[in-house]
């Protein structure tokens, strides 16, 4: 006699249908959603706000910039003189060119260093102001025309759910 109470098998084949069932039912919900992409990359590109603040920044670091590269330019021009001179000169003036030059070049490290700490300091500073602004649109646009989901960057997006222009627009108002 066969027993009434089911398998070990059968129930697991009665879980996967039930499983199955629910994704498909899951996916069906679902299909009624509106998806959006924005490409972070182009906003920060293309944006007007993005555009002010890269003029912003490059306004505020010239001087130090130039001032690095009046350094440089220096530095170079005095090792090439210490190479050109440190045959027909003393040694100890050799020494004392050479402790100067290397004191030089310390002080040209330390400033380019603290150069590129500013710059990219200001410049996350100015790129999260945008990212602030770009949001606050996105989130207008998705309320506006009843996006359930907008992804900033992804791997992939298709062109129709791509938004940017439209983000793009407002930003450059």
């Amino acid at each position: 006699m066969k027993s009434l109470t089911p398998s070990f098998a059968s129930l697991r084949v009665a879980a996967v249908l039930a499983l199955c069932l629910s994704s498909v039912t899951a996916v069906h919900a679902q299909e009624g959603s509106k998806i959006a992409f924005v490409s972070n990359e182009r906003i920060f590109r293309e944006a007007a706000p993005a555009k002010a603040a890269d003029a912003k920044i490059q306004a505020e670091f010239s001087k130090r910039d130039k001032d690095l590269q009046d350094l440089a330019a220096r530095l170079k021009g005095i090792a090439d003189k210490l190479d050109k001179d440190s045959a027909v000169i003393p040694e100890s003036e050799r020494l004392k060119r050479q402790r100067e030059l290397a004191d030089l070049d310390k002080d040209f490290q330390r400033k380019q260093r603290e150069f590129r700490e500013d710059l990219n300091q200001r410049r996350n500073e100015e790129l999260a102001i945008v990212l602030e602004r770009t949001n606050k649109v996105i989130k207008q646009i998705a309320d506006a025309e009843n996006y359930d989901i907008v992804f900033q960057d992804a791997v992939y997006a298709n062109k129709r759910i791509d938004i940017t222009d439209k983000v793009l627009k407002a930003l450059n108002k």
